[in-house]
């Protein structure tokens, strides 16, 4: 495979659109996976706009990670076209607004479970044989809120997406495909500002920075 194929989903806002950008500045053909259109339109207006040479390009794949069957469609489309991919980068996830364990909507719930703990289950076993197939890498974004006051839905399934991963990575560990769980740093991202209002945004790293560590990573 002469081509680099970037899997991220969750790549139209905060760290899911920097890691996108920045792959894609780096020769990447990043495959874009996000429900808003618009900020998949902006993240390619972003790495245009930068001209460099050598970059790679974007495909924008405007769909829901929570929708099994697109995913699927999707995963057999990268197979077909490029036979895997070397890179699976997975920042989708709800943020439900900040509530006591008492008093969590039960939409919120149904909706955090969905998109947060469900698909991942469910799109581990769609993307392992891509990476698999080219020696690939999974990276996942840990968020240490779980048991803090107020992150009942949010905390207790991505602490669940979380552990997911990390089985993944231990079970794969010899056999591949490699698998990462990375903290980022606090970033002014708009689903930090939901969470923490009134913070002072100048003391959080810049979205892109912190974009550029993780890809130091990989």
């Amino acid at each position: 495979m002469t081509t680099k194929i970037a899997l991220v989903t969750g790549a139209s806002r905060g760290i899911g659109f920097a890691l996108a950008q920045g792959l894609a500045t780096r020769g990447w053909h990043v495959v874009a996976v996000a429900r808003t259109v618009g900020g998949l339109e902006a993240l390619d207006d972003a790495v245009r706009a930068l001209k460099l040479p050598g970059a790679g390009a974007l495909t924008l794949a405007p769909m829901d990670i929570t929708n099994a069957d697109a995913m699927r469609h999707l995963c057999r489309s990268l197979h077909d076209r490029w036979g895997g991919a070397g890179l699976w980068v997975h920042a989708a996830i709800h943020a439900a607004p900040l509530a006591p364990a008492g008093s969590i909507d039960e939409r919120d719930w149904d909706k955090s479970i969905a998109t947060n703990t469900r698909a991942t289950g469910l799109l581990i076993p769609m993307v392992e044989p891509l990476l698999r197939a080219h020696q690939g890498t999974a990276m996942f974004l840990d968020d240490p809120v779980a048991g803090q006051k107020f992150f009942g839905a949010y905390g207790a399934t991505k602490a669940a997406q979380i552990a997911l991963a990390r089985s993944w990575a231990a079970e794969t560990a010899k056999i591949g495909p490699r698998v990462i769980v990375a903290t980022p740093a606090p970033m002014p991202t708009a689903t930090r500002a939901r969470f923490f209002p009134g913070e002072d945004r100048s003391k959080l790293t810049p979205a892109m920075a912190e974009a550029e560590r993780l890809i130091g990573l990989l």
